[in-house]
């Protein structure tokens, strides 16, 4: 899903580049606001996490290979604008110091993974778990389906800007971006909801956007 150097136009990087750095701006306000004591080595161990969990590769299919994400992990954990920042610390690494991902694109893919598969994806979440029982099973199905969702979601945001761009027409890159996708959000929604669900079992309190459900005495 990282977007390498040369293939997106001008105006697509600008674009993106502007609309991911004001993301980002208002994210670190939003953060310093909200953001505990307790939560600040959260938000570097989910950014460490990210950043290995992106590094291993699992076969998709017809030679293919996915990653792991994470926007919805931090944004479950941490909040949107959190998830944000730490999308934009990872890619920023992986882009400097791996070339994973080019720098003349790192607005567009912060785009993509952070504002798209963070920010937007959590309010998917947000709006998912209120048509769910309110469980931790229901939680959980909501961290699984925003999780599948924002893979999908930041896959047919690249597509576009591939499109915008004229590197590949629409018709092209969005079906084959979008149906790789799909399969690889399944590995997504699986290891977000296992990390979710570990940190509930041990510290729920942690998890900012968990819900104290009616049976918690009996689920706990």
């Amino acid at each position: 899903m990282h977007i390498p150097d040369g293939f997106l136009d001008p105006k697509t990087i600008i674009t993106t580049a502007v609309i991911s750095a004001g993301a980002l701006g208002y994210g670190i306000k939003k953060v310093n606001q909200k953001l505990g004591e307790r939560q600040v080595p959260l938000l570097g161990l989910t950014a460490a996490f990210i950043f290995a969990a992106q590094m291993l590769n699992f076969p998709v299919v017809g030679g293919t290979s996915g990653h792991f994400l994470g926007g919805v992990l931090a944004a479950v954990l941490l909040g949107p604008w959190a998830a944000c920042l730490i999308m934009a610390v990872v890619l920023i690494v992986q882009s400097i110091g791996f070339a994973d991902g080019g720098l003349t694109a790192l607005g567009a893919n912060i785009f993509n993974m952070g504002v798209v598969g963070g920010i937007l994806s959590y309010y998917v979440f947000v709006a998912v778990k209120k048509c769910v029982p309110r469980t931790r099973l229901g939680f959980l199905s909501s961290v699984a389906i925003a999780s599948w969702l924002s893979i999908v979601l930041a896959s047919a945001s690249g597509a576009f800007q591939l499109a915008v761009s004229g590197t590949s027409p629409l018709h092209v890159a969005l079906p084959a971006m979008v149906g790789v996708h799909m399969l690889i959000g399944i590995g997504e929604a699986i290891i977000a909801t296992a990390v979710v669900s570990i940190v509930l079992g041990t510290r729920p309190d942690l998890v900012s956007t968990y819900y104290v459900p009616v049976s918690a005495t009996k689920e706990r």
